[in-house]
Order: C-alpha cells, then structure tokens, then sequence
C-alpha cells in the first residue's frame, strides 16, 4: 500500500471518527434512545439523533456516489470495487439479524466502538475486544468457506 493511499484511508478515518465524536454517536446511550422503539409508545423520551446523523450521511454521499460511477478509475487504485452480489441469502439475512440485535442491545456498531476506544472506556474495550474475537472466530471457520 502506496504512502498516499494509507494518507487517504487515515485521513477518512479520522474524518469518520470526529463525525461520530461530533454527532454523539460513539455514546451508546444516544443510539439505544432511538433504536428503542418502547419509546416511540411514550415510555420515556425518543432520540431522533442518529436518524438526523443517517439522513444527513446520505445527503452527503448520495451525489459523490453518483458522480463517481462516471469516473473511470479512482485516483489512487487501479480500478473501483463496487459490490457485484445483489441476492439476499440466509446468510444475509442472519447476519443482518445479528448486527441488529447487537446494536439495538449494546447501542455500538464497529465504526463507533473503535472510534469510542479513543475515550478509554473499560465497557468499551471489551466490546471492541469481544468483536475482535468474533470477526477472527467467523474468519476462521465460516469464512473460510
């Protein structure tokens, strides 16, 4: 991997990581207020936030995406890897099932948990570490497949 290439991916992942920092979404407590659909019902107070933060990512990706479909090739690899696998399998949907009912439990998805490990939150690490351990279980029997 080229310098300007690891430049790239450092400096979006900072980017990322100040976005969730700035937006509250590395605070579990904030995510869980609005995925807890008991709240909608008046069990306490709903959190719009992270619908605000979703909406407000699409708004600002939808056209880069858009325009760089029409670009040949990327500046710094040689070709794009868009997703060519457009079915929805067991495997999908299960995964899908999974993420959700840990984040819905937890109030954490991968982005956040890392970013979240910048403010040495003992509750945190272990997240990030039992996370680990699963990426590297999946990786070592189903993924192998």
């Amino acid at each position: 991997m080229g310098l300007a290439r690891l430049a790239a991916g450092g400096g979006a992942g900072l980017l990322f990581g100040v976005g969730l920092a700035v937006s509250g979404m590395m605070d579990p407590a904030r995510v869980i207020g609005f995925l807890d659909i008991g709240r909608l019902a008046g069990e306490g107070v709903w959190d719009p936030t992270l619908g605000f933060v979703m909406a407000g990512a699409l708004l600002a990706t939808a056209p880069g995406f858009a325009w760089l479909r029409r670009r040949g090739a990327p500046r710094l690899a040689d070709a794009f890897q868009w997703p060519t696998r457009r079915d929805v399998d067991a495997r999908l949907v299960l995964g899908a099932l999974l993420f959700g009912i840990g984040w819905g439990l937890i109030g954490f998805c991968p982005g956040p948990a890392l970013a979240a490990l910048s403010t040495g939150s003992a509750p945190t690490a272990i997240f990030a570490a039992a996370m680990a351990a699963g990426m590297l279980l999946y990786g070592a029997t189903v993924g192998r497949r």
